[in-house]
């Protein structure tokens, strides 16, 4: 335990342990097994968008990635299908994979992540909206991709807090990737969702210092199995609601409960 949590405070701190051969073999046994599901997955989803058919194999991919990282998911709740707009608690890069494995959602998720060897390209099978808190001047032409993104897709997943957190904290939601909902598309819902890793999530959480492909690596790396658990919380509608602060609080407000409960303490403050 106590080396397992040394590691995790150097790849906080961005210092990265040397891959034994093992643990080699293992990342490229995993990399091997995506390529083979891409080499599947991915002709027959340009097959299905050319016959202008709706394509289940950006779902079915990224849930079977999931389970190739080692990430054994379950679904809690209903998700919506179609005109929802997701907001979720964010602790990796695993989210995408398993939301998108579990709804077919397609995602708003910061620059780094598409920067990610192999997770990058997997994350723009389904137009994954890539943002850069840097970029303050380009918010206007993210919140316009976001609104392409939720007309071309039934559904679409944010992570207000901007960044990844251990799984025992909330980071307060930023509300600017919410402006798309003021007003609100006609007939949109927003759907919380709350991510639980269980006794993983502090070790799979991508935090402090380390980069998008260390902590790729390290996840690939990691012998086993671990839970995550996706809970749909019941959905509220945005018409009800004065302005994206209000929506992104309340749409906390849910998560932080869920999560609470879980836990079965309260959340933590964060730092790095």
């Amino acid at each position: 335990m106590a080396s397992r949590s040394t590691a995790r405070a150097d790849a906080a701190a961005g210092i990265p342990a040397p891959l034994t051969a093992i643990q080699r073999l293992r990342v490229f046994l995993r990399i091997a097994m995506m390529v083979l599901a891409a080499l599947i997955a991915v002709p027959l989803h340009y097959l299905w968008r050319l016959l202008r058919l709706s394509s289940p194999w950006p779902r079915m991919f990224l849930g079977t990635v999931g389970r190739i990282c080692g990430a054994r998911v379950r679904r809690v709740g209903v998700p919506l299908r179609r005109d929802v707009f997701y907001v979720s608690n964010h602790l990796s890069w695993i989210d995408i994979l398993a939301i998108g494995g579990t709804s077919g959602s397609a995602f708003v998720a910061k620059a780094e992540i598409g920067e990610a060897p192999v997770v990058g390209w997997l994350s723009t099978l389904n137009r994954t909206v890539f943002v850069s808190r840097e970029d303050r001047l380009g918010v206007a032409e993210q919140i316009n991709q976001l609104r392409d993104a939720l007309t071309d897709n039934w559904a679409i997943t944010v992570f207000p807090e901007g960044t990844t957190t251990d799984g025992r904290s909330l980071l307060p939601f930023k509300t600017s990737m919410l402006k798309v909902l003021e007003p609100p598309p006609p007939g949109v819902l927003v759907q919380p969702v709350m991510l639980d890793f269980g006794a993983a999530a502090e070790d799979i959480a991508w935090i402090g210092l380390e980069t998008g492909k260390d902590n790729a690596l390290r996840v690939l790396a990691r012998p086993g199995n671990f839970r995550v658990d996706v809970h749909f919380l019941d959905p509220l509608d945005p018409q009800a609601f004065p302005g994206r602060k209000a929506i992104a609080a309340e749409s906390r407000r849910r998560i932080t409960e869920a999560l609470e409960r879980v836990n079965g303490e309260p959340l933590r403050p964060f730092a790095y």
